[in-house]
């Protein structure tokens, strides 16, 4: 399998409210249901992985109704094959066959979303590392079609093939910079108001 299925493109839903799986189930076994599928559908598309996902939402799912965990299992299969029109466990291995298989554009792709992590941090609103980095990661991880911990690391070594610097070593430096200081002015200002708030009261 060489493309990633378009797990954003879901069925409509009263389609998939007919199917036969969602026919046996109540209204709140449905809705739980659909919404586990797609907390797992996340978790592929994260990760590349659902197993311990799978077997912790099926066990708190059949926590509240009259059937065991692996009954619980099957139906949040069953669900997440008529949402998304493929099994979880073809999603990931897409994902995974997808990354052996990158465009030549790669290189280039992954270590402008690591220079954009950067700008970010240290330009405009500014924000931390972290938030950045995710955010821009999971933007490569769509444009190419595999995990999002699968683009971040592309982020990385590509970074510090060019730069001959680790992208979280510059990340965090920047933030302390250029991201630190306007959050801790932030908080002084909050701090400000709420005592000038406290004073007013009194």
């Amino acid at each position: 399998m060489s493309e990633h299925p378009e797990t954003s493109a879901q069925k409509p839903i009263q389609n998939l409210r007919d199917s036969y799986i969602a026919k046996t189930l109540t209204e709140s076994q449905y809705a739980i249901a659909v919404g586990v599928a797609n907390v797992i559908n996340y978790h592929i598309q994260k990760t590349g992985s659902f197993r311990d996902a799978l077997t912790d939402y099926a066990h708190a799912f059949a926590r509240s109704e009259k059937f065991d965990a692996m009954k619980g299992e099957m139906i949040i299969r069953d669900v997440y094959t008529e949402q998304y029109g493929h099994t979880m466990n073809a999603a990931r291995e897409a994902l995974l066959e997808n990354a052996k298989k990158l465009p030549e554009t790669a290189c280039e792709q992954a270590l402008q979303a690591a220079r954009k992590t950067l700008d970010t941090i240290s330009k405009g609103e500014t924000e931390p590392f972290y938030k950045a980095y995710d955010r821009e990661g999971s933007a490569l991880a769509r444009t190419l079609n595999i995990t999002e911990s699968g683009a971040k690391q592309l982020m990385v070594e590509y970074y510090r093939a060019i730069e001959g610097r680790e992208l979280y070593e510059t990340g965090k430096e920047l933030e302390e910079q250029h991201h630190k200081p306007k959050t801790d002015e932030a908080r002084r200002e909050r701090e400000k108001t709420r005592s000038q708030s406290v004073v007013r009261r009194s």
